[in-house]
């Protein structure tokens, strides 16, 4: 089977025509980031901002178009904006009315930052690199926020590897009522989006930067995510643009940083720390996960990967400790299987180490909020 070539799809879009009968595609939308990599194609479709929800049939339209040619098997297109004059950006409008403020100084050298409209919090869990357990971390976090009575959502970030969907045992495209937003998918009292419900597992995310943004932007305020306490944002590992973009554009409350005890994965955290402290993000502290190793069989600790790294970082930067999670087959097994140790087995002890992580969290945002209605109860250790 010949691979598709570029000039193909482009002759095949310049044909398409939106369903709803406002024209074609060339008079509606522009191309851009097109790319074709073993049969799987992905591309944007730039369009005026106010046409942008009328036109999700035209996004429909091209991808069946490009999707029926011979040597295609996956194509993915997101709607995007046309950028404004001068090169920038269109932005959204902010909401109106009042929610949780961010002083960021340095006025007019930040891109704007719209608060989510029904969402009190956003908390952003990172790491400086992958394999560290960010995502298992992020995951509990929210259930042991929702255990604690709040109202919480869960945004999986990472659009190249989205783990939500098996952690979560959710499977199924989220539905929407009006073809503008979507209805978020809901497990173990949490509201949960991830890209992850709308490509096949095994399909390949091969998006440029670009489309990333459109589609995180997409699933962050296109989504009924109705009156939350917090949001809880996975972000994907690393400090490269589409991490640096999020915290730039997404109103974060804060944020979270996860490591492991060894030196390098902590040199790793740093830089996700300062890249939060460039963009004027509060950091909420830092997390050390697999900070030992529990024996499920006879309970002897190990420190496999060392101890109390990330504690002594915490204290050298003046930042929070919010807590050590261990190595326990217990968690991955129930990470695997859908549900999380939290929702697994809460009164475990690595469920519980997680439950010390959220009310940490918790009281922090609720101070930061002007909240002291809803603090959450103490975990008494005697």
């Amino acid at each position: 089977m010949a691979a598709v070539s570029e000039q193909t799809i482009r002759a095949t879009l310049s044909a398409v025509v939106d369903p709803g009968g406002a024209g074609g595609l060339p008079q509606l939308a522009t191309v851009s980031g097109l790319v074709v990599k073993d049969g799987n194609i992905g591309f944007a479709l730039e369009v005026d901002p106010a046409r942008g929800p009328r036109l999700e049939g035209l996004r429909k339209a091209a991808e069946a178009a490009v999707l029926a040619l011979d040597g295609v098997t996956s194509v993915t297109a997101v709607l995007t904006a046309h950028r404004a004059g001068g090169g920038q950006a269109a932005q959204p409008a902010a909401p109106q009315g009042h929610g949780h403020g961010h002083a960021h100084g340095r006025q007019g050298a930040m891109p704007a930052r719209p608060d989510v409209a029904g969402i009190r919090s956003i908390v952003a869990v990172a790491s400086g690199k992958g394999g560290v357990g960010k995502s298992t971390v992020a995951t509990n976090l929210a259930l042991a926020l929702a255990r604690q009575g709040l109202r919480v959502g869960l945004l999986d970030a990472d659009v190249y590897g989205p783990s939500l969907p098996r952690m979560m045992a959710i499977r199924g495209k989220p539905q929407s009522k009006d073809g503008k937003t979507l209805i978020p998918l809901v497990n173990h009292g949490v509201k949960c989006m991830s890209i992850g419900f709308m490509v096949a597992e095994d399909t390949p995310t091969i998006w440029r930067g670009p489309m990333v943004m459109s589609a995180l932007e997409q699933m962050l305020r296109d989504v009924e995510w109705g009156e939350l306490d917090i949001l809880v944002v996975d972000m994907p590992p690393g400090t490269g643009d589409a991490q640096l973009t999020m915290a730039q554009r997404v109103p974060l409350t804060g944020a979270v940083i996860v490591s492991t005890p060894q030196d390098i994965a902590l040199l790793d955290a740093r830089k996700g720390l300062n890249m939060f402290r460039r963009v004027d993000v509060p950091v909420l502290g830092i997390v050390e996960n697999m900070s030992f190793f529990l024996c499920p069989h006879c309970g002897e600790r190990s420190e496999v990967f060392g101890h109390g790294g990330a504690r002594q970082e915490a204290e050298r930067l003046g930042l929070p400790f919010l807590g050590e999670v261990p190595l326990h087959l217990a968690i991955r097994e129930a990470g695997d299987a859908g549900t999380p140790i939290v929702a697994a087995d809460p009164e475990s002890p690595q469920a519980l180490a997680f439950a010390g992580v959220a009310d940490a969290v918790w009281q922090d945002v609720a101070r930061r909020l002007g909240d002291t209605s809803r603090q959450p109860p103490k975990i008494v250790f005697e």
